[in-house]
């Protein structure tokens, strides 16, 4: 407040210093019998606030006795020039008077006190010089003038009140504003900064998640004619792909085996992720430690893992994946198929035809009335007769998009996968991927998206 004021007053004291002391032209014009005095009391209080605006930091002079050099000297010196005029000059002088205090309510900016002690000193001097040197009656004074200015006078206390009461809201105003403003660049910085390192975290921790993904160059070792559309919502998904292959033949048998899945675990992002950890790492001890390949006892085994796993923290817990299991094992130069699904159907295609085998109705996890898993042996496959399976998660069909903006469907991803089911796999993994992105245009991509194809 203090820095405007001065601004303001240093300003105004300038256009004092030029202006009064040239008004003698005026005074020459309109009083030429006085305008010698009158030039010599202009330049004088030109002078004054000359010295003052030099000298105000040297003598530490404040911004109110500042203002009130010029304002208080103008207005002593209008007073003596009243008080030697005739009742013309005195009209016409009026309008100069008003002028000042006019003026002053405009353009200074400081307490009441200080403009209440102006206009008293000023009513005081004119009542002394006027009783002094006027030949005119206090009546003539008055209505030719006097009562005018007194009423400006007084009013022009009011409005240089209001203007600093209102300058004064204004700065508390912007101040808050710039303090807000302050608090809210940290907070946002310190949002921004969280983030980082939010993003940071869950960058490095899809790094974690990759390592239970089996690698592509593994996949398409045992699987060569396969393809993989792998789309998560967020930077780390609930939906993952696995993987396992014994790459001796077992004692006995006399045959490879490899098992592939398509899991779609409970949520997406971190929340996914972690869930996801959990389910990968069951079917890795089912296969690994409890031995297990028949593919409806594997989803058993991991049903009581994940549950015994989650019931350790939390009895209510819900969390689950539906998942799509095919097991691959060859004999006597043929595959023998078997799947086996929690939720998630199996499509496959063999001679232009797509088949689907139903899932059972039931998460891997916490569910009542819990059937073991069906276990679907599938025709036998070789060369002369190849079958495209498909193992895919629900984000792909509940993906809302196209002109009326509603779900994708399964329908229509079992009509597309029947048109270029002849293709080679990766032609179709890119088809896959380029209809997705058309369909869903500039909409938010609603869940993760996982697509496994087999040609076998």
């Amino acid at each position: 407040m203090n820095r405007i004021a001065t601004k303001h007053h240093v300003i105004v004291c300038w256009v004092a210093i030029i202006i009064n002391p040239l008004s003698f032209i005026l005074d020459y014009l309109t009083i030429p019998g006085y305008w010698k005095i009158f030039f010599v009391i202009r330049i004088v209080v030109a002078a004054i606030t000359l010295l003052a605006v030099v000298l105000r930091k040297k003598i530490n002079i404040s911004t109110e006795l500042l203002m009130l050099i010029p304002y208080l000297g103008i207005s002593l010196q209008n007073a003596y020039m009243w008080s030697v005029m005739d009742v013309p000059m005195l009209q016409k002088h009026t309008f100069a008077y008003i002028t000042l205090f006019i003026g002053g309510g405009m353009l200074v900016l400081w307490k009441p006190i200080w403009s209440i002690g102006t206009v008293v000193l000023s009513l005081i001097a004119n009542i002394i010089f006027l009783g002094a040197f006027s030949p005119l009656s206090s009546q003539e004074i008055l209505v030719n003038g006097g009562t005018l200015v007194a009423t400006v006078a007084i009013i022009s206390v009011v409005l240089i009140h209001t203007r600093y009461v209102l300058t004064k809201k204004e700065i508390i105003a912007r101040l808050a504003l710039s303090e807000s403003n302050k608090e809210l660049a940290m907070k946002n910085e310190m949002i921004e900064e969280k983030n980082r390192d939010i993003t940071a975290s869950i960058t490095y921790a899809k790094r974690l998640q990759e390592a239970i993904l089996p690698p592509t160059d593994y996949v398409k070792q045992h699987l060569p004619d396969s393809f993989i559309l792998y789309k998560p919502k967020d930077i780390v998904a609930g939906d993952f792909h696995w993987m396992f292959s014994e790459e001796t033949p077992r004692e006995g048998q006399g045959a490879s085996e490899i098992f592939v899945a398509a899991a779609d675990c409970t949520g997406h992002g971190v929340p996914g992720a972690i869930v996801s950890v959990v389910c990968s790492n069951a079917l890795n001890r089912t296969v690994k430690e409890f031995g297990l390949r028949n593919t409806g006892k594997i989803l058993d085994k991991v049903t009581e893992l994940v549950l015994e796993t989650f019931e350790k923290s939390d009895k209510d817990v819900k969390d689950g994946m539906d998942i799509s299991l095919l097991s691959c094992k060859m004999a006597n130069g043929k595959w023998q198929m078997e799947w086996s699904g929690a939720n998630n159907p199996l499509w496959y295609i063999q001679n232009g035809i797509v088949n689907e085998i139903t899932p059972d109705k039931q998460p891997i996890g916490k569910h009542d009335n819990r059937k073991p898993f069906t276990t679907h042996q599938l025709p036998m496959t070789d060369d002369r007769s190849p079958i495209t399976f498909y193992l895919f998660t629900d984000g792909y069909a509940d993906q809302f998009g196209g002109a009326k903006r509603k779900k994708l469907k399964y329908k229509q991803l079992q009509e597309k996968l029947s048109a270029i089911y002849h293709l080679p796999m990766e032609e179709q993994r890119i088809i896959l991927e380029k209809t997705f992105d058309e369909w869903k245009g500039n909409l938010e991509q609603v869940d993760d998206v996982l697509i496994i194809g087999i040609r076998i």
